[in-house]
């Protein structure tokens, strides 16, 4: 079990990384971003990005996939992982073609007791997606709510 305690600022974990096939962007793209650039090769060439790039929502789904595996991997119990209350300042800093590499990551960067809910306390993160050449693609800030080991107990 992982508690809010157990949790130091600056943790970094590697979730894995991910190669975005033509297929994979196209099938991903028709379903829930049917824009031309992310479904047609050809009209992909005319557009501005000048090849297929995947939707900037199957970027980040892809990291929800790795860090859920990552979770399952490690047993962590739900019941000390609560729900995500949101994610702040989504980016997609670079297109991602057809044949690339994400690597994504994930830093802790801050947290908090909640004066509301003594039982939690919340967990800031910050998700980065780098690709082959070392260019960050995807960036997240996420939270997530963690059960307090002691509701009493003052954090670090």
């Amino acid at each position: 079990m992982k508690f809010f305690e157990d949790i130091e600022i600056g943790t970094r974990t590697e979730l894995g990384s991910y190669t975005f096939t033509a297929e994979d962007i196209k099938r991903f793209a028709e379903r829930y971003d049917p824009q031309p650039f992310h479904t047609d090769e050809d009209a992909a060439k005319r557009s501005h990005f000048g090849g297929l790039v995947a939707s900037g929502w199957h970027t980040a789904s892809v990291f929800m996939k790795l860090q859920a595996q990552v979770i399952l991997q490690r047993n962590l119990e739900l019941s000390t992982t609560g729900v995500s209350p949101g994610f702040r300042n989504l980016r997609w800093l670079k297109p991602v073609y057809a044949g690339d590499t994400l690597r994504y990551s994930t830093a802790v960067t801050r947290k908090r007791e909640l004066a509301t809910r003594p039982q939690w306390g919340i967990v800031f993160n910050q998700v980065t997606a780098v690709n082959q050449h070392g260019e960050v693609a995807l960036e997240i800030e996420t939270s997530a709510l963690f059960a307090r080991r002691d509701a009493s107990a003052s954090s670090s």
